[in-house]
């Protein structure tokens, strides 16, 4: 034992007397127990405690980094054995291991017994399963309902479908990440003054998991009062800045409109000159109106320069994919917004475990050198897919994708589809950063074949490709120029293996004949089972499109939305050579907004209109726009109609219900209501909507009157006659402009096998048809009252 004295420093007598009897006790109870362990009665004890220890071993580790376990340990090599240590050291290895998810480990310490008095000490480990979560409290949110913070995390309590998912296993890391969101939510929605008291995790072994509390302190909920620019810098256009400003007086205070307007307003200033500029919001808080008076400071920020940008931990991506997501290179003014802002987008990127960015100075007091410390993850999935439509069937999907090709940062997928109505192939391969600049840059190939169905009366085959640009103009607002070439195949099957063969000739085509040529119809539909104008359009064409995409996004969560706005408009012009010839523009628009609590209304408009010109390769009087290139409507549409159930049809054929000829302009409006199912635990992931829809589609714009049909059993008619003996020349379409629409309700489920919609919708207008003189009624609309879509990811 050494004892050591601090020179030039003299301590009290008392001091003095007091070490050195704390140092006779602990002399004196070291020889007491030593002749104790010396004893008769326990010198094999002696043995086990009173020996050196050799080195400490840790073994059955393999979940757990072995540095994390041995710094908790207070057993040390070279040192006494103590029994109270090694006891010690097990809670302290229980602990780790509670932290880290397995509440269930087991720690068994042991001795191995070595010459010259020495020993080793081994802990076994035995990790066990992750320990779920049972259930996760909230104290303290008199405002937000504990169910509704629990939808906020991505943490979740265990329930009969565990097994199909792993976030109901605590992970601390998870659970960080989980303050953070609902801190980032209650500054969203106008509670500035919000804390996160705090957050405790208990294992209770009784119920085999782990309790999970957090209390928090919401405060007020605040509105924006006045908000102002404060420009105190010269020669700054105040108005000009103004417009990057995000956050509206009277609004509900929001912490991430208050960021954005930062983050604009810093951009404008610079770009006006003031590279050093920095924009401070100063928020005044009035409890009397429960406001927040905002005013943005911008002032003269301190003059440095970034004289090096480091990049270290990227074991996989290379430097320039982490550095191109700076605005700001070496060299160039330090900007704290811009750094930050750089931060968000890698870790938007989805390439690392974890992104950290810190600053060191440089060579010089006006120098800053920025850190970029990133961890690489795994980037690339197999993905088995599955889901069922009413429309298409049961289909199934396998694809490899890999986001992070190679460490560029390239998208790259491959998928192939297998359905029992439908199968393709697709690639796709997108270069997010081309030619170095901000902009995507992509290619898509595809082939897919369609067999026919009762909705629709032939087999239809694509094979092409697109090639993209797109442009990020602000961070919610983008816009893609799209190029597309594809040969589409259309064919009416005539032979005994199909559902719905036709009897009659094609054209171009043949009968389905008996040896001596006389008509089979012992396996085929009655002639005019399809269209007279899907016959003429069999065969191969050539289609060469080129169009814009305007895309605008502010929904707050991609996967299921409360609130934001999302819109996007296509245009396509098709006539670079090929086949087809047509102008077409489409447009979609989604508002959500959460009405009460966990209550989300949507409201939808979409709409669409194709204009043809220049194609009268049909030969008829009206041949401006091929059949299949027209629009067709279901329930995508107006809920509680069948697939290509609304619009015009050929009333000329037996089938008409089924042989839609498409349209050349649409619209349609819906309103939705998602809620809970009150009664049920959330953790089923249930929820109802009720809705209802409205919308039509008219204009059919192709030919009516046809050639000579080559083959025929008889020469064409000169008008249009439904007779099932004799091949016609011409159609009769029934176009109507009729206002279909539907009410229904709806049960979503967020299952652990993917989202699954179940719609039932009742139809109170449509199109009724035509009542023939012997009481056949033609041309009505096709009805649907169930729909089921659902599919899965794993």
């Amino acid at each position: 034992m050494m004892s050591t004295t601090t020179p030039r420093r003299k301590k009290p007598a008392t001091t003095a007397i007091v070490a050195i009897s704390a140092l006779m006790a602990g002399i004196t109870a070291g020889q007491s127990a030593f002749a104790q362990q010396m004893a008769p009665g326990n010198r094999r004890a002696s043995a086990a405690q009173g020996p050196i220890v050799n080195r400490v071993v840790v073994e059955g580790n393999k979940r757990v980094e072995k540095a994390l376990i041995e710094d908790q340990l207070q057993a040390r090599a070279r040192a006494p054995y103590s029994q109270a240590a090694v006891d010690a050291d097990v809670q302290r290895i229980l602990e780790v291991y509670r932290r880290s998810g397995r509440g269930l480990a087991q720690v068994t310490p042991r001795l191995v017994d070595l010459p010259n008095g020495t020993v080793d000490v081994v802990y076994t480990i035995n990790e066990g399963d992750k320990t779920g979560v049972k259930d996760i409290r909230f104290v303290g949110n008199a405002q937000v309902s504990s169910s509704r913070l629990r939808g906020i995390m991505q943490t979740t309590e265990t329930n009969l479908l565990s097994f199909l998912k792993s976030t109901d296993v605590y992970d601390p890391d998870r659970l960080s990440n989980d303050l953070d969101l609902i801190r980032r939510y209650y500054l969203k929605n106008g509670y500035a003054d919000y804390q996160l008291v705090s957050s405790d995790v208990q294992f209770d072994p009784n119920a085999g998991g782990y309790v999970i509390t957090i209390t928090v302190n919401e405060g007020e909920q605040y509105r924006f009062g006045n908000v102002s620019v404060d420009p105190r810098l010269t020669g700054v256009d105040a108005e000009a800045v103004r417009r990057g400003i995000v956050s509206s007086e009277g609004s509900t205070y929001n912490a991430e409109s208050v960021e954005k307007s930062v983050q604009a307003l810093t951009t404008n200033v610079a770009r006006q000159g003031n590279p050093f500029a920095q924009v401070r919001p100063v928020g005044t808080r009035d409890p009397s109106t429960r406001t927040v008076n905002v005013s943005y400071v911008i002032e003269e920020g301190p003059r440095i320069y970034i004289e090096r940008i480091n990049v270290r931990g990227n074991s996989r991506t290379r430097d320039y994919v982490v550095r191109r997501e700076f605005e700001l290179g070496e060299g160039d003014a330090y900007n704290q917004v811009l750094v930050d802002r750089a931060e968000r987008r890698l870790n938007n990127l989805g390439y690392f475990k974890r992104v950290r960015i810190s600053n060191e100075p440089g060579s010089s007091a006006d120098r800053v050198v920025v850190n970029v410390d990133v961890e690489d993850q795994s980037t690339g999935s197999f993905a088995i897919s599955g889901g069922y439509s009413t429309a298409d069937g049961f289909i199934g999907e396998v694809s490899v994708t890999e986001t992070n090709f190679l460490g560029r940062g390239q998208f790259v997928r491959l998928a192939g589809q297998l359905g029992q109505r439908a199968h393709g192939v697709d690639f796709s391969f997108t270069e997010p950063y081309f030619l170095g600049y901000r902009m995507s840059a992509g290619i898509d190939l595809f082939s897919k074949f369609s067999d026919q169905t009762r909705y629709a009366r032939y087999e239809n085959r694509m094979t092409g490709g697109t090639l993209r640009l797109g442009l990020p103009i602000t961070e919610e607002f983008s816009i893609t120029a799209r190029y597309s070439l594809y040969q589409q195949s259309v064919d009416i099957p005539n032979d005994l293996k199909q559902p719905y063969n036709d009897c009659s000739a094609p054209i171009p085509g043949y009968t389905l004949l008996n040896a001596d040529g006389v008509p089979n119809r012992a396996f085929c539909e009655g002639n005019g089972e399809a269209s007279l104008a899907i016959k003429q359009s069999q065969g191969d064409t050539i289609t060469s499109l080129a169009g814009l995409t305007f895309n605008y996004n502010t929904l707050d969560n991609i996967r299921e939305p409360r609130n934001g706005f999302y819109a996007e408009v296509k245009t396509d012009f098709a006539g670079l050579g090929g086949d087809s010839r047509y102008f077409r523009v489409t447009g979609d628009a989604r508002y959500y907004r959460e009405l009460f609590e966990d209550v989300v209304g949507i409201a939808r408009v979409q709409g669409g209109h194709i204009m043809g010109f220049d194609s009268g390769s049909d030969g008829g009087d009206n041949g401006d726009l091929r059949i299949v290139d027209h629009f067709f409507m279901g329930p995508s549409l107006v809920r509680g109609f069948a697939p290509n159930g609304i619009g015009p049809r050929d009333i000329s054929s037996l089938d008409s219900r089924a042989n839609a000829v498409g349209g050349t302009t649409y619209f349609g409006g819906s309103l939705e209501m998602q809620f809970p199912i009150w009664g049920l635990p959330r953790e089923l992931g249930l929820k109802g909507a009720v809705f209802a829809d409205a919308g039509t589609l008219f204009g059919y714009e192709g030919p009516t009157r046809f050639g000579t049909s080559t083959g025929s059993i008889f020469d064409p008619a000169d008008t249009c006659v439904q007779n099932p003996n004799v091949p016609q020349n011409c159609i009769n379409v029934l176009d109507s402009k009729v206002i279909r629409s539907s009410i229904g309700a709806s049960i979503l489920w967020s299952s652990p096998l993917g989202p699954i919609r179940f719609d039932y919708a009742y139809a109170l207008s449509k199109e009724e048809g035509r009542l023939l003189p012997d009481g056949t009624r033609v041309g009505e609309d096709r009805t649907q009252a169930f729909r089921f879509t659902g599919g899965t990811r794993f």
